[in-house]
């Protein structure tokens, strides 16, 4: 079974996304979800924007590293949106990564902000709707598809759904589509098997 750490959006670490994660668990394997905002969980996107704003980016950036120091190096990185970021950036940075699993997010590889090139060999899946104003509308979509189309299919999955909602697979939020988030998870839990 695999290991992943998975880093929740600006909305904070919602019972959808512990109810995402107990799925990923109940087909046995191991998922951490650390709380980056100390049980906050902002009402909407733009309260969660406001709300890292005011914590900084140095104590997220602290609070990440103290949740990652007590877990092994071989994990699968993910996250979703806000957290997606943070998971593809400890997947191409801290060694060791297995793979990646992001969601609604993907930052580009040739931004002057980028975390560098795609490791080798590192597996990844993407997803998030085709219209969604944040990923799709945002860059991210286009930017996904350029590394799947450079480091090929055998490594790369760029999933997306038809609709313009963002954080969907969230069952605690408005935007919940449950027949989405079923082909997400279940395309999820296929990842995690191939790597378990």
């Amino acid at each position: 079974m695999a290991e992943a750490v998975l880093f929740h959006h600006v909305q904070g670490l919602t019972d959808g996304v512990r109810a995402f994660a107990q799925q990923l668990r109940a087909s046995g394997h191991t998922v951490h979800t650390p709380d980056l905002f100390d049980g906050e969980c902002p009402a909407t996107i733009e309260d969660g924007i406001a709300l890292v704003g005011r914590i900084g980016e140095d104590t997220i950036d602290q609070r990440v590293a103290e949740a990652i120091a007590v877990l092994p190096p071989d994990l699968v990185y993910g996250g979703w949106s806000f957290g997606g970021g943070i998971g593809q950036r400890l997947a191409q940075t801290r060694p060791g990564a297995r793979g990646a699993l992001l969601y609604e997010s993907f930052v580009s590889l040739t931004a002057e902000w980028a975390f560098g090139p795609w490791p080798e060999g590192l597996p990844v899946q993407v997803h998030g709707m085709d219209k969604d104003p944040f990923f799709a509308l945002e860059g991210d979509l286009d930017a996904a598809r350029e590394m799947a189309e450079a480091v090929g299919p055998e490594l790369a999955q760029v999933f997306t759904y038809p609709g313009d909602r963002h954080l969907f697979t969230d069952s605690s939020l408005p935007a919940y589509d449950p027949d989405a988030t079923a082909l997400v998870l279940r395309r999820s839990l296929e990842f995690l098997g191939r790597l378990g």
